[in-house]
């Protein structure tokens, strides 16, 4: 189940790169909230999947569904339901504002990834 995947660990450092960057220097109504959001579930994957062997298709579910939890809490608001909202780390990466359209950035982004992704591994993962 482990083992270590250069590919997937390098993807991951460029995708986190670029999601830095639009971060930083992105300040748009499109790009950075869900240009961003459509590569943060890819980024998600090719981290799990730098360490992981897991089928593409199981590991793609899972991102998807975490990613919608995370929507959900926001929706919810788990921050303030914790007690976090006092700590900027805690809503940046819990999120203080739900959208529906994330959902579907989320989605597009896990819909690339079984586009693009699926060919190749699940083959390799099912003959190993």
């Amino acid at each position: 189940m482990f083992k270590f995947q250069k590919k997937y660990f390098f993807l991951t450092i460029g995708l986190l790169i670029t999601e830095i960057l639009i971060a930083l220097y992105v300040h748009d109504r499109i790009i950075r909230p869900y240009i961003g959001d459509l590569l943060v579930v890819i980024l998600i994957y090719t981290f799990f999947k730098s360490f992981l062997n897991v089928p593409v298709t199981k590991m793609a579910l899972a991102v998807l569904l975490f990613s919608y939890a995370v929507e959900a809490g926001q929706y919810f608001g788990l921050v303030y339901l914790l007690g976090l909202e006092d700590y900027k780390i805690a809503r940046i990466i819990i999120g203080v504002s739900f959208e529906w359209l994330d959902l579907i950035a989320y989605t597009a982004g896990i819909i690339l990834v079984l586009t693009f992704d699926k060919p190749k591994t699940d083959k390799a993962v099912e003959t190993t």
